[in-house]
């Protein structure tokens, strides 16, 4: 019997099959979607498919609007485009508004103002301090909830995320109520220790604590449930301790994260106002920081307000804008 013999390709395809050769569609019939004729062979390809342009750019609306060829894509839809443009405009609109009508003549000496500098210079130090206090307590607090199991840890993690939606003068109140002169807590550290929390610096460190901490923990959480744990089981086949594979390996594992999140922390704690205000009050040079000398300045000195406004914002876009783009691989990494 003979043996029948096809010819392949450049690309590895028969030449002969009759699947792909013109017998089946005709001379000068297109072919189907499904196949792709290259120079050297034939490519089959699945019906339905999206085909991937150079460069491995996605198509569709997540890539670019023209493709390398210089073919036109599909256009966003209006019913999409145009609810955008409005949030857009509704995001960005007051921003500018903010810069438009900032005192650019004037912004040194309206930030060079006693109230402004003791404002500044607390809100900084302070902030910076309740960020320490958050990696010191929030990084074993993510590893917990990340790592061991135990009953009501679902419970433990809606209480630690809850001050992201808790009203910050909600807050503020709890912590009034807990560690205040006559609270359950504040109430033995007047009478043992002789310490009071309430309207001093201890209590803006505490408040933008509370409010800030949960950013901490939910970054390294995600962090310790993506990262391998190869690497700390091979180093407890060593002979390696907890603690050890903790400082050692688990640490530098998630330090870029880490850092993002002390990062958004620290910003978090820069603006904290509602918590800030309740709880440690607005006392010139002792517990006014920033957002609060704005809210005070908009009746005396709007020039002041809007610069210390602008200080604000400048920090906020910098976080941002440098941890957006880790943001994106990471989230496209796993």
């Amino acid at each position: 019997m003979a043996r029948r013999t096809r010819r392949v390709g450049a690309a590895g395809a028969p030449q002969g099959d009759r699947r792909t050769s013109g017998k089946r569609f005709g001379v000068g019939r297109p072919a189907p979607p499904w196949t792709d004729r290259r120079e050297g062979g034939t490519t089959e390809r699945r019906e339905g498919s999206a085909a991937r342009p150079k460069g491995g750019r996605p198509g569709g609306l997540g890539g670019w609007f023209s493709s390398p060829r210089g073919q036109s894509r599909l256009p966003v839809p209006a019913p999409l485009l145009v609810p955008a443009v409005i949030a857009v405009a509704f995001l960005v609109l007051p921003l500018a508004g903010l810069v438009w009508r900032a005192p650019w003549g004037r912004l040194g000496p309206a930030l060079a103002g006693a109230d402004a500098v003791q404002a500044l210079t607390l809100s900084l130090w302070t902030a910076t301090v309740s960020t320490g206090v958050c990696v010191v307590i929030g990084v074993p607090l993510a590893w917990v909830l990340a790592r061991a199991r135990f009953p009501g840890r679902p419970l433990l993690r809606a209480l630690v995320t809850l001050p992201l939606v808790l009203p910050p003068v909600v807050g503020g109140v709890a912590l009034l109520l807990a560690l205040g002169r006559t609270g359950f807590v504040g109430r033995y550290l007047d009478e043992w220790f002789g310490l009071t929390i309430p309207f001093s610096p201890l209590a803006v460190v505490l408040a933008e604590t509370f409010v800030a901490m949960p950013f901490l923990v939910i970054t390294v959480e995600g962090a310790l449930r993506s990262a391998d744990q190869g690497f700390e089981e091979a180093a407890a086949t060593l002979g390696a301790g907890r603690m050890t594979i903790f400082r050692r390996v688990t640490l530098p594992l998630v330090a870029p994260s880490l850092a993002a999140g002390a990062v958004l922390c620290w910003a978090r704690a820069l603006g904290e106002f509602g918590a800030t205000i309740t709880f440690a009050g607005s006392f010139p040079g002792k517990t006014e920081t920033m957002p609060i000398a704005v809210y005070y300045a908009l009746e005396n000195d709007p020039d002041a307000a809007i610069a210390l406004s602008l200080v604000l914002l400048v920090v906020s876009i910098t976080v941002l804008a440098s941890l957006r783009e880790r943001w994106i691989r990471g989230s496209v990494v796993r």
